[in-house]
């Protein structure tokens, strides 16, 4: 009996992610009452695959079936085991020519390597979304990702911008980064690339006339950044400023406790790590203008 609920104890952490970490949500932006409850770790990995999907210039549907297949592959977890040679958050396996094992565990890489494997597949969107799934990833259980769907549905809406103010998490306990704004800034990078900070800092500088080295701009408390949103390289594909802004801020949470960030506000929001009711909360009221209600930057607060 005690080694069953041992063996209960385990399965439980794997495909939750562990026990005890603050937790994170994402709700429906159609109010019907769905919602998905994940861990920080999981945050942090959905956040990358929208990222590295968007910045391609994938449509929504791309990032909802590649969040689907880590949900099944990983439970969105950065695994070093699997059957056989299996890696990674979708359980590539080197041996078959997916990458090597550093590659593999590469968030960004494993992310990018699916991606140009889906893209192959004839009218993907149009398939249903185990189908394409399984043209990529060719498992022994085709039908395992389906179930996946009403969660990657969400979490996709929530990390591509076009549902608004619907992922929070409870923040504050801090992951193995230092935090801080170059932290910050340092993921914006990793996920985004290179390409999307420096569209940033060349649009910016020119609507300011005035160069602009970076997309973050850090105020006098040396806790906060402004994160430009702007319609460059990086930006989601055939969306507006606005989606992009809430992609940003989302993205921003998912990775709050990693970044050990405070609060994020945008559009005239504001998401309070601690706050665990699911609310983006307005910040101020009609006719206020400033950094925290425009549509032009998304406003990070770090602890330090």
């Amino acid at each position: 009996m005690v080694l069953l609920a041992v063996a209960g104890y385990l399965a439980v952490q794997y495909v939750t992610g562990g026990a005890g970490a603050p937790g994170c949500e994402v709700v429906s932006g159609k109010g019907d009452g769905a919602r998905y409850e994940f861990t920080p770790e999981q945050a942090v990995n959905a956040a990358t695959i929208a990222a590295v999907g968007t910045g391609r210039g994938l449509p929504e549907r791309a990032v909802t079936i590649a969040l689907a297949t880590a949900l099944q592959e990983s439970a969105l977890r950065n695994i070093t085991h699997g059957d056989r040679d299996s890696l990674g958050l979708f359980q590539q396996r080197p041996s078959q020519g997916w990458g090597t094992e550093r590659e593999i565990l590469d968030p960004i890489y494993s992310a990018g390597i699916f991606y140009e494997h889906l893209v192959k597949v004839r009218d993907y969107t149009e398939l249903p979304l185990t189908v394409a799934a399984q043209r990529v990833q060719r498992s022994g259980f085709p039908e395992a990702y389906a179930k996946h769907e009403p969660d990657a549905t969400l979490l996709a809406a929530a990390l591509t911008g076009r549902s608004e103010a619907t992922l929070t998490c409870e923040g504050l306990a801090g992951g193995a980064s230092a935090g801080g704004t170059d932290s910050v800034r340092a993921a914006f990078v990793r996920d985004f690339g290179q390409d999307a900070l420096q569209s940033a800092a060349a649009e910016v500088g020119a609507a300011k006339a005035t160069p602009t080295p970076t997309p973050s701009v850090t105020e006098s408390d040396g806790r906060t950044v402004l994160l430009p949103v702007t319609g460059g390289k990086g930006s989601v594909a055939g969306r507006g400023v606005r989606e992009r802004g809430w992609q940003l801020a989302h993205w921003a949470v998912a990775n709050a406790s990693e970044l050990h960030i405070r609060r994020v506000s945008y559009a005239g929001r504001e998401w309070t790590a601690g706050h665990t009711d699911s609310q983006w909360r307005a910040i101020a009221g009609p006719g206020t203008s400033g950094p925290s209600n425009g549509l032009d930057s998304v406003r990070i607060v770090t602890t330090h």
